[in-house]
């Protein structure tokens, strides 16, 4: 919720503050053989407001006996009366004395649970060589702590925890804090009046539980505390910071079949600890940062304080056979949690309408700005440049849609909490501070993050906080620039026409289905033009003093020369030019000279489908911008295209001529760069060749070329019939194994599923499971969707349903089956974010009018609260491909065959 919302709401979806916790000491019995724990709560409250009624969230627990100690009422009451409010997720307790105003108390809860497979809570996972090892964490983000134990499950709520776990002797008891003592129960070192006491008592072998007792933690909101149990082994490392000099710890534990994949992400956290310190000026405060991976976990990751969760596809590399770009989201992914430590873990949200200050920052701060040139982490990456695909232009795509959501987004129950963890408050937000960055210097931007932490440190924090930092370090009126692009949804596209002694640039709000009707086109938002000039001498020049914030003006210039809009594409806007000035842009981006940098080369690209998609230009114009650029060294650039290319033909997966011609002008450009680099990977190749090659090769196979695919079939039959892999590198596991599937029968998706059941590495895994639904047959996809349903782990369901949607002769069978199967889904993903995927997945892909009437109808009569906002941007989605379809297939066609001809 946002600031400025009346309390009245507030009291709708907020607890209430009569009583705020101060403390927990949280005791937890796991035992794990039986798939259950029990437990006590002992909650240190600050009474504010005279009351007799305490309310807590609670839910999916037993709870025991509930008493109320008050030094003020001089004794302890149990409570006269409870109810349970399941809707939102509370209990209500009643005492017959009120607690004074101004006073102290302390909140007593027993309470027990089961220990299930649902990935919320206090959870079990499964794991070890044979898959059957048992071991438990927790995962409460953003509502999931009550299910582990009743609190006050609100951000702004924060508190110390004392956390003690009592669990089997041949086990490892993990939590936030480092543990103070460990020690097998001996009955008669333990209170015999004591929770622990009594539990332990009544066991058959009491001697074989030890209690771990850990320190207490600075305050903390409750989705980020944390703890788990199990049979882990650990590496170790440490780093010395460089403010204190003082020498932290640094683990990773998983299980012990997989733990000596840990390295490089241990490795991670070691390396970037030090430079977050460096540029915020705050030491991380705790004693030591621990890593946990699991088998289990609907998330990639999570940044509990002292304990970051996450999954073996997140954190396990081996480093002989992975690819790079799996290398790149192992280090991305650690790097974003350690971000974490303090956006969202020092400085919290008051609520979650402010996700985007913990993960906008995190996705900025460990993912380009911490990895990337500036400190020399992998500068090899160009990681600014890089950004602009994995975040900047995903992120522009949902922002373009009618039903997209402004950064600061209200959130009114927990529904709408789940729906948020998007590309906007990711993406849309880390881009948007990438624009504030580059337009005040990312030196002032750092020093007034630096200034906003340090004034919140173990508090909570709001938008105008943030603006408050960077303003006191710039100088500028931050809220004036930034606060459109925040609370509003949307972005403009920046209209450039030619005029005498300048350009006219007005400013209308981008929607992909074209232009916006004035009821939504009303916002201004201000855009640093960041103008690239070349004069005479050949000299570049970016001006970022000039801002457009108002719909239209007119800036003098020579546009006899080269110029560009959005230099570097720093700033959160499309720029849709004269189709002439267009095609000199392109000539200028295609030279052995080109004024433009990686990024404006990478932007012209993106921005073209972009435009194009929306109606604003022809599609042919992208395509003729593609075919310039035909000459282009850098990776990324090729990225670029092959995204490009890809997003169209799968547009057009239904016209089998368009598709044909699409895919002969994608063999014409890449197996050219397959032929000049080659299938064999050396250590000695340079980055950009690495993944060129990769890329190249892809999109060959994708496009149906012989030789690529003869040559990838050779590789995985060798495999098959061997069992050696020694013929796939690492680089290219994910397009052989797909195109052995989709050229082979039963016996290659047979090889393939065994993978994904036990792979020998988790890149390998990965690429099984994209894998399994590359078929061409129908009744193999009724196998591979078979194996969703009974086999497959619960948060890897997507990546097999992924391969079903990239395939199109299985897309609309997926639809028909996540219909035919809604029920199923329902029920197997309540409470997680499971749906949302699913949905996304199962109808993104589709494009026809009559797709979209379908798939509206189906859900019409469904509960849709779970997944609302994820359904109508995938509706939207359909709309505006259809859309494009019937506007362009002519023009396209058009193109296509003129070009055809040309090469007769």
């Amino acid at each position: 919720m946002s600031a400025s919302a009346p309390v009245s709401a507030q009291q709708d979806y907020r607890l209430p503050t009569d009583v705020k916790p101060t403390h927990y000491d949280l005791t937890v019995w796991t035992d794990l053989e039986n798939s259950k724990f029990e437990g006590i709560v002992h909650i240190d409250l600050h009474v504010d407001k005279e009351t007799s009624r305490v309310v807590l969230n609670t839910a999916n627990l037993d709870l025991g006996d509930v008493s109320l100690q008050s030094a003020a009422l001089e004794g302890v009451q149990t409570a006269s009366a409870r109810e349970f409010d399941t809707a939102n997720e509370r209990g209500i307790f009643s005492f017959a004395k009120a607690l004074p105003a101004d006073s102290k108390a302390r909140l007593s809860v027993t309470f027990k649970g089961e220990l299930t497979g649902d990935m919320l809570g206090y959870y079990r996972s499964t794991g070890g060589k044979d898959g059957e090892l048992k071991y438990t964490l927790t995962q409460f983000e953003p509502t999931a702590a009550r299910r582990a134990f009743p609190c006050w499950d609100e951000p702004l709520l924060k508190a110390t925890f004392a956390v003690t776990l009592v669990s089997r002797v041949n086990s490892v008891n993990l939590s936030n804090m480092p543990a103070v003592s460990e020690e097998v129960y001996k009955p008669e070192s333990a209170a015999k009046d004591s929770w622990i006491g009594k539990k332990l008592s009544t066991l058959p072998n009491p001697g074989q539980w030890k209690i771990t007792r850990f320190e207490t933690t600075p305050p903390v909101s409750t989705y980020l505390v944390a703890y788990a149990n199990g049979p882990f082994e650990y590496l170790e490392s440490s780093y010395k910071s460089p403010l204190s000099g003082k020498v932290r710890p640094l683990r990773i534990y998983a299980t012990a079949d997989v733990i000596s994949q840990a390295q490089f992400a241990l490795d991670i956290k070691r390396m970037v600890l030090p430079l977050y310190e460096e540029v915020f000026d705050i030491e991380y405060p705790l004693p030591k940062l621990d890593t946990l991976v699991v088998s289990d976990m609907i998330g990639r990751a999570m940044e509990n304080w002292g304990l970051i969760t996450g999954r073996t596809q997140a954190f396990l590399l081996d480093p002989n056979s992975a690819d790079i770009k799996y290398k790149q989201n192992v280090a991305a992914t650690q790097s974003h949690e350690v971000a974490h430590m303090w956006f969202g873990n020092i400085t919290t949200m008051e609520w979650w309408d402010n996700l985007y200050l913990n993960e906008g920052f995190a996705t900025l701060m460990g993912e380009k700005i911490i990895l990337g040139e500036r400190h020399r982490v992998f500068p090899e990456w160009k990681l600014d440049s890089e950004f602009l695909g994995s975040h900047f232009f995903r992120a522009r795509a949902l922002d373009a849609k009618l039903s997209s959501h402004p950064i600061e987004v209200e959130c009114p129950d927990a529904n709408m909490i789940n729906q948020i963890f998007d590309h906007l408050s990711y993406a849309k937000a880390a881009s948007v501070l990438r624009m504030l960055a580059s337009y005040v210097g990312e030196d002032r931007f750092l020093k007034g993050v630096s200034i906003y932490l340090k004034k919140h440190m173990y508090k909570n924090s709001v938008t105008r906080d943030l603006w408050e930092g960077i303003q006191a370090a710039t100088g500028l009126d931050i809220p004036k620039m930034m606060d459109n692009w925040v609370k509003k949804m949307g972005y403009p596209v920046i209209t450039v026409t030619e005029k005498q002694g300048g350009i006219h640039v007005r400013q209308d709000r981008f929607l992909e289905t074209g232009p916006a009707d004035p009821k939504d086109n009303e916002t201004i938002w201000t855009n640093p033009l960041n103008i690239l000039t070349v004069d005479a001498d050949g000299k570049t020049t970016i001006n970022k003093d000039i801002l457009l914030d108002e719909r239209e003006k007119f800036i003098p210039l020579d546009t006899s020369k080269p110029y560009k809009l959005n230099a570097d594409t720093t700033a959160f806007y499309a720029v849709r030019y004269p189709p002439e000035r267009l095609t000199k842009l392109g000539e200028q981006a295609a030279a052995p000279d080109s004024p433009f940098s990686l990024s404006d080369r990478i932007g012209l690209v993106l921005d073209a489908l972009a435009l194009s998609k929306a109606g604003y230009t022809t599609v042919s114009s992208a395509l003729e911008l593609i075919s310039t650029l035909r000459n282009e060294k850098e990776y990324l650039v090729w990225d670029a295209i092959a995204s490009n290319l890809a997003a169209i033909v799968s547009t057009w997966w239904e016209n089998a001529e368009v598709v044909d011609r699409l895919n002969a002008f994608r063999r014409e450009l890449f197996v050219p760069i397959v032929k000049r680099l080659g299938f064999a990977y050396k250590e000695s190749d340079p980055y950009d060749d690495v993944q060129l090659r990769t890329t190249a090769i892809e999109q060959a196979a994708e496009a149906g070329d012989p030789w690529v695919i003869g040559e990838l079939q050779k590789r995985f039959d060798h495999f098959l019939k061997t069992g050696d892999d020694s013929q796939i590198p690492g680089d290219l596991i994910n397009i052989t194994f797909r195109i052995g599937v989709q050229e082979g029968g039963q016996p290659e998706w047979e090889a393939v599923k065994r993978i994904a059941a036990k792979a020998k590495t988790p890149s390998q895994g990965l690429a099984a499971m994209r894998s399994m639904g590359a078929s061409k047959d129908l009744n193999i996809a009724e196998d591979t969707f078979k194996f969703i349903m009974t086999e497959a782990r619960d948060q890897d369901t997507f990546y097999y349903a992924g391969g079903l949607m990239r395939n199109f002769v299985t897309r609309r069978f997926l639809a028909n089956k996540f219909k035919e199967n809604f029920a199923a889904f329902e029920k197997r993903y309540a409470g997680n974010f499971g749906l949302i995927r699913w949905t996304e997945i199962s109808f993104g892909g589709l494009s026809s009018d009559k797709d979209y009437e379908e798939t509206a109808a189906f859900f019409k009569d469904k509960d849709t609260s779970k997944f609302d906002m994820a359904l109508n941007q995938t509706l939207d989605t359909i709309k505006s491909r259809a859309a494009w379809v019937k506007r362009s297939t002519n023009e396209l066609t058009e193109w296509l065959e003129k070009r055809g001809s040309s090469r007769l």
